[in-house]
């Protein structure tokens, strides 16, 4: 049933996007895998999102005052881009340097780290460091704000070594100690929470002031510092350079990246070799995405359909195949409060871990509201992906079988690989109502009613659930 180009293809825009519809698949088989990998790549000449249309048709989303605005904000762009791989990286370090809404209550200035992510996150890996640490929803996010001269807060220090570049047993806490005192000084203006109310820098009635990055010399520790073997009057610059020239660096970015974008299970074949690209090209995070989406063992057949899609990845891809919310408007809210109901709350990740992936997005609940949620989008027989099908099936044949009907769905949806079994099942049930006819009074309204169930069938099975 399958096309094997079409397939991978397919594989390529679930890992490095967020799903394909039909006609993009088509397209791509035609420029080819490599191109399009080259294409992903450079999200720079792709078209930008008219920011212009949603901010004059949803005031919400202009004023990011509000975390649940500010999540639909989020998945609009995902569902509208023509940069799929920019979003998906911006997904992957926002679980990575997970920072949330819950602690800051400043929706905008999480948005605002995202949009750090868009810029840098194909850059190098030096540079997208140093831009987290000027982050103000980081600093705010581990209290570096707090981190002072005469008294040190090791919350960034620790995290950044931890769970943003090397990993436990590659430091010792000493270099914690370093670290911090390296990145004194480095705080925010406009985060006075006891005060800013009192002063003429009131939040209100214009809304909350955005925050932005200060250095303060005076409040910077600059004696000598021992820091992974090296010594010096280190700022946070230097701690950066040092941190990034270390083997664990390149191997803690490399088995990230394939956790995330290859496999639940780690390879340490694989992992060296995207660690290998990591070191050779000082951090080109470009390149080493490259070799990955090059790679045999990305590619491989074994890994396909081999991760639990996350709740965003459910929701906005199977609202890019329904061709839903292409237009700025309230119920995209709706979308958000589904992703929040799965378990994924983007902007407010629970801890600085982020969250638990793989099969633990998965449990009798949250199953209940994966299909829930797809079916009501593939069951819409208005939205143009919808009939951007029916009119696909009906150009299969005025008169299909049953097989014919299920297999033309499955394809339609770009699920080229799913199991006998569950194909028999789908087919099983359109055989209780015969044959697919679009010829007849009736039988156009009849047979469209059929296909959405069956669209509504495929977005519950097994397959769709995986990425």
């Amino acid at each position: 049933m399958a096309n094997s180009e079409l397939a991978l293809l397919a594989h390529l825009l679930r890992r490095a996007g967020f799903g394909a519809t039909r006609d993009e698949l088509e397209g791509y088989v035609a420029q080819g895998y490599a191109a399009t990998v080259e294409q992903l790549l450079h999200p720079e000449l792709a078209p930008t999102l008219d920011e212009d249309v949603l901010r004059r048709y949803h005031i919400d989303q202009n004023s990011l005052m509000l975390i649940e605005s500010s999540q639909a904000y989020w998945l609009y762009r995902i569902i509208n881009t023509r940069r799929p791989l920019e979003e998906k990286m911006a997904l992957f370090w926002h679980g990575l340097f997970a920072t949330a809404y819950g602690k800051l209550n400043h929706a905008k200035a999480v948005v605002n780290q995202t949009n750090t992510f868009r810029r840098c996150g194909l850059g190098d890996f030096r540079t997208l460091l140093l831009e987290l640490s000027r982050d103000p929803a980081m600093i705010f996010w581990l209290d570096n704000k707090d981190n002072h001269k005469d008294a040190p807060n090791e919350n960034y220090g620790r995290e950044l070594l931890e769970l943003f570049s090397m990993g436990i047993g590659n430091y010792t806490e000493d270099d914690v100690k370093a670290c911090a005192r390296a990145f004194t000084g480095w705080t925010i203006a406009n985060a006075d929470y006891m005060s800013i109310r009192a002063s003429r820098d009131s939040i209100w009635p214009h809304g909350r002031l955005d925050w932005q990055f200060v250095y303060r010399p005076e409040d910077h520790d600059d004696s000598p510092k021992t820091f992974l073997g090296q010594t010096g009057p280190f700022n946070g610059e230097d701690v950066i350079d040092i941190i990034c020239r270390q083997p664990a660096t390149a191997w803690f970015v490399a088995a990230k990246l394939y956790g995330f974008f290859v496999s639940d299970t780690p390879d340490e074949a694989s992992i060296q070799y995207l660690a290998d690209t990591f070191r050779e090209t000082d951090g080109d995070l470009r390149a080493v995405m490259r070799a990955l989406f090059m790679s045999d063992f990305f590619r491989s057949e074994a890994v396909r359909l081999g991760r639990v899609k996350s709740p965003t990845e459910l929701v906005a891809g199977t609202a890019r195949l329904a061709g839903s919310h292409r237009f700025p408007e309230w119920s995209i809210v709706n979308l958000a409060m589904d992703v929040n109901f799965m378990g994924q709350e983007i902007l407010n990740p629970p801890t600085v871990e982020g969250w638990h992936t793989g099969r633990e997005w998965i449990d009798t609940g949250n199953l209940v509201e994966r299909v829930n949620a797809a079916a009501l989008e593939m069951g819409d027989l208005t939205q143009p992906g919808v009939q951007a099908i029916r009119e696909r099936m009906e150009r299969l044949g005025a008169d299909l079988s049953p097989e014919q009907f299920v297999d033309g769905c499955l394809e339609a949806l770009s699920q080229f690989e799913v199991s006998e079994t569950t194909r028999q099942s789908l087919v099983a049930h359109a055989r209780q109502d015969g044959s697919l006819a679009f010829a007849g009074r009736g039988a156009a309204e009849c047979s469209e009613q059929r296909i959405g169930e069956m669209l509504q069938l495929i977005v519950a099975t097994r397959e769709y659930q995986l990425a």
